[in-house]
C-alpha cells in the first residue's frame, strides 16, 4: 500500500489529468474555473473538451449559483478555485443552492492552509473544512498525496450529491502505491502500528507525521499514525476509537484551525465513545501570516521536527 520510493508530485496535477480522464468517458461532466485554471490545473481539461469548459471569471458566486443550475439539469460540475475563495466568499451559495437542494456539486479547491505561502493571511484558507463540515449534506475529503487525490476525483465523480475536496498548493512527497493503494471513504488507513500514542492526521501533513514518528521511535515512544482523508461523514470513527482503546492518548495534526476541523471531529467522537485526552495540532486561533511555505510550517508547529518536540512534551519525554 505504501510506496518504497518516494517522489515529490503535484496534487494539483493530479487533478487535472483525472478531470481530462473522466471527462472522456462523461459527457455530463462539466468543469467551472474563476480565472485560476492554470493554478488549479482545470485549464487541462479546458484544452481537452473546450465546450464543457466555463471561465466564470471572478465571479465565485455567481460561479456556485452556475454550478447549481447545471446539476440541476444532469450534469456533474467540478467546480475550482482556491479555497479561501471556494468557501469563505460563497458560503451563502454553496448553503442555499448546493446542499439544501442536495445537488451534485463537486467543489474541488486548492490553496488550502498556511502553505500558501507569501500569499498570506486573506489567500490561506484555515476555515475551510470547519465551514464545509458544517453543512447539511456536504461530504468533506482532504486527500495526501498524487495518487489518492486521483482516486478521491474518482469517488467523487460517481457518488451522489456536494462534495469537497481540500488540495494543498504544494508538490507533496508520495506515500500511496499507485498499483496497491484502495481509497476507502469509509476507514482511516492505519499507515504506522504503535502503543504509545496515536497521531491523526490527512492532507499535507500526512508526511510530516510519517517523519515525526521516526524521530519518536528514536526517542522511545511508539506512535501509531493514522491517516483520515473523509472528514465528514465521519466513517473513520470506530477506527480511532479502537486505536485510542490501545494507546489512551490521541494527537490530531491538520493544516487547518484547531476549531472546527479533524481536531474537532476526533474531540466529539472521543468525548461521546471513549474519553480520552486528545491534543490538536494546527493553527490557534489566528489569521495566517505571510512567509515562505517551509518557515510557515515550522512557525505553526506543523513541520516533523517541531511536531516531535511537541508531542514528545505531550507524553513526559522531551
Amino acid at each position: 500500500m505504501l510506496k518504497k520510493e518516494t517522489e515529490i508530485k503535484s496534487p494539483r496535477a493530479a487533478y487535472g489529468e483525472t478531470l481530462v480522464e473522466l471527462g472522456a468517458n462523461n459527457q455530463n461532466i462539466v468543469v467551472l474555473d474563476a480565472d485560476l485554471s492554470c493554478s488549479t490545473q482545470t485549464c487541462k481539461f479546458q484544452k481537452a473538451y473546450p465546450g464543457r469548459f466555463f471561465n466564470s471569471g471572478i465571479a465565485e458566486q455567481d460561479m456556485m449559483c452556475t454550478a447549481a443550475g447545471l446539476a440541476n439539469e444532469g450534469k456533474i460540475p467540478f467546480v475550482s478555485t482556491f479555497a479561501m475563495f471556494a468557501t469563505a466568499r460563497c458560503l451563502d451559495q454553496i448553503r442555499n443552492s448546493i446542499c439544501y437542494p442536495n445537488l451534485n456539486v463537486k467543489i474541488v479547491a486548492t490553496h488550502g492552509g498556511v502553505t500558501v505561502g507569501e500569499d498570506g493571511a486573506s489567500h490561506q484558507a484555515l476555515e475551510d473544512i470547519s465551514f464545509m463540515r458544517s453543512l447539511p449534506d456536504m461530504t468533506v475529503i482532504v486527500p495526501a498525496d498524487y495518487n489518492e487525490v486521483k482516486q478521491v476525483i474518482r469517488y467523487a465523480a460517481q457518488m451522489l450529491g456536494p462534495v469537497y475536496v481540500r488540495l494543498a498548493r504544494t508538490n507533496l512527497k508520495t506515500v500511496f502505491d499507485e498499483n496497491d493503494y484502495v481509497f476507502n471513504p469509509k476507514k482511516a488507513v492505519k499507515i504506522k502500528e504503535g502503543k504509545d500514542v496515536t497521531i491523526i492526521t490527512n492532507g499535507e501533513t500526512l508526511w510530516e507525521v510519517i517523519s515525526c514518528s521516526d524521530m519518536l521511535k528514536q526517542k522511545g515512544i511508539d506512535a501509531e499514525v493514522l491517516h483520515v482523508p473523509v472528514v465528514k461523514p465521519f466513517f473513520a470513527a470506530g477506527d480511532i476509537i479502537e486505536s485510542v482503546k490501545k494507546t489512551g492518548i490521541a494527537v490530531t495534526v491538520e493544516n487547518h484551525s484547531i476549531i472546527g476541523g479533524l481536531g474537532s471531529a476526533v474531540c466529539e467522537t472521543l468525548c461521546e465513545k471513549l474519553p480520552a485526552r486528545v491534543y490538536r495540532i494546527g493553527t490557534p486561533d489566528c489569521f495566517g501570516q505571510s512567509g515562505e511555505q517551509r518557515e510557515l510550517m515550522e512557525f505553526f508547529g506543523l513541520a516533523d521536527t517541531r511536531l516531535c518536540e511537541t508531542i514528545s512534551g505531550y507524553l513526559g519525554k522531551k
